[in-house]
């Protein structure tokens, strides 16, 4: 959905140049580009008359502001309301019940609910410093409750467990007793979900809801699903009254429909969204910045979080002390940079992040050969020894073929990542002392990528 319409948004602003008003033509034009993208994407029918219905009355004889040229201020409504359909600013988890705080999770099979559990475990404990127990419900699919008992170990969260022979009553009331008696915060509660919507299992959570009285009941939605995600939260929001949305694999090459129709079918907040299928790929939704991410505006403010939560301050205050102390950059410190790349989420993970314009002009890149030539020089570099790393001016010929053997690449490529590291060595050098202020000055007097204006320095 994503590059749809960002993609009809950008052409459309081109041909309004030069327009000075906002007409009723140019905005049928607009209008009818963003239709038939919110249509590509599996929006629901009512969700995308209502959104274009809103969109024709605000833009209509609006005049254009300041420097904004017609195309840019119907994109900004358009932004807008995108945000106000999916839920406007962030709606976060609610807590404010006597512990523990219950919440039960709530989808149909295959939506990422087990996995989502534990990524909300996980943002309990690192986020709001959380006491947090986990339990499955799931008594009819046989590795439902082994899969919650591993991914609750990586979370750092604490297991209750359950057998497929119990009733899922009795494993509810089992572990609110244990997590009452043992001072938990926090018990989220994995129900079962089936292929397709039945009474059978609508029973079985309503009867759940009844007995734990959750805080939050929240309804996990795959994000990929289009159509079928309007059909299924319609069915849940008839059986449970549903606090928040937990949209999954909004990172997948998905057609995103679902994250602008759940909202408005429900009317339950879009609490957040599964970015990876790591156990930390959980983030708080901000309607906002999703809406800037799907007009290819990007979302900086993520990515920023992203790289700080990635980054090993401590790790990168040493480097920067060695640097301007002297000592010198070795190999070690070229493989702690490549492993603060992979903490980040990779290169593709960052250039979702970027703004159109920019992940554009890298468009170019083959991510995935990227990503594999990252790996590669990790590899390269774990193969030598502890006095290679730190003195690699010691790797002759013999050394370089049982790098190479050792990596499982050709000489050349030990040849390239080497050559590399003097490239970086050599800078680093030059960030000693005043180095990096004339660097900047050097490029302040070169037009930078896409028409960088001089450095004010």
């Amino acid at each position: 959905m994503a590059s749809a319409l960002t993609d009809k948004l950008t052409r459309l602003v081109k041909e309004m140049r030069g327009q000075a008003r906002i007409t009723e033509s140019n905005v049928q034009d607009m209008l009818r580009e963003v239709r038939m993208a919110l249509l590509e994407a599996d929006v629901a029918l009512p969700v995308v008359r209502d959104f274009i219905a809103r969109v024709k009355e605000k833009a209509l004889g609006e005049e254009v502001l300041g420097s904004l040229k017609p195309g840019q201020m119907l994109v900004s409504i358009v932004n807008r309301e995108l945000a106000a359909t999916m839920g406007e600013g962030v709606s976060d988890i609610n807590l404010n019940a006597q512990p523990p705080a219950v919440i039960l999770m709530a989808g149909l099979q295959g939506a990422g609910k087990t996995t989502t559990t534990a990524k909300l475990a996980k943002h309990l404990i690192e986020k709001r410093k959380k006491k947090v127990l986990t339990v499955s419900g799931d008594v009819y699919r046989p590795a439902a409750i082994e899969q919650l008992k591993m991914v609750t170990k990586q979370a750092g969260a604490e297991w209750f467990p359950s057998t497929p022979e119990q009733k899922p009553r009795d494993i509810a009331l089992a572990a609110l007793d244990y997590a009452k008696k043992h001072y938990f915060d926090v018990l989220l509660v994995d129900t079962a979900g089936r292929l397709a919507i039945d009474d059978v299992l609508m029973q079985e959570i309503k009867e759940l809801h009844a007995i734990l009285k959750p805080v939050e009941t929240l309804f996990v939605v795959d994000a990929m699903q289009g159509q079928d995600a309007i059909n299924t939260a319609k069915a849940f929001k008839e059986a449970l009254p549903l606090t928040g949305i937990v949209l999954t694999k909004l990172d997948g090459d998905s057609r995103g429909g679902a994250a602008l129709s759940v909202r408005q079918i429900t009317g339950a907040p879009i609490k957040f969204a599964g970015t990876s299928e790591k156990i930390d790929g959980l983030e708080v939704f901000d309607a906002e910045r999703h809406a800037g991410r799907i007009l290819g505006m990007g979302d900086i403010v993520a990515l920023v979080e992203q790289v700080a939560a990635g980054v090993d301050m401590e790790a990168a205050q040493k480097l920067a002390a060695k640097v301007k102390s002297g000592s010198g950059f070795d190999l070690n410190d070229f493989l702690g940079q490549i492993q603060q790349m992979k903490q980040m989420g990779g290169l593709s993970s960052l250039m979702d992040k970027l703004p159109a314009q920019l992940s554009a002009k890298a468009g170019t890149m083959d991510m995935d050969k990227a990503e594999k030539d990252i790996k590669r020089k990790e590899g390269i570099i774990q193969s030598m020894t502890a006095l290679e790393r730190r003195k690699p001016e010691v790797i002759k010929a013999t050394r370089k073929k049982r790098i190479a053997n050792g990596a499982g690449v050709q000489v050349q490529e030990v040849n390239r990542l080497l050559k590399e590291f003097e490239q970086m060595q050599d800078m680093m050098k030059k960030m000693k002392g005043g180095g990096l202020m004339k660097m900047m000055k050097k490029m302040g007097g070169m037009k930078g990528l896409g028409g960088m204006p001089k450095m004010p320095f």
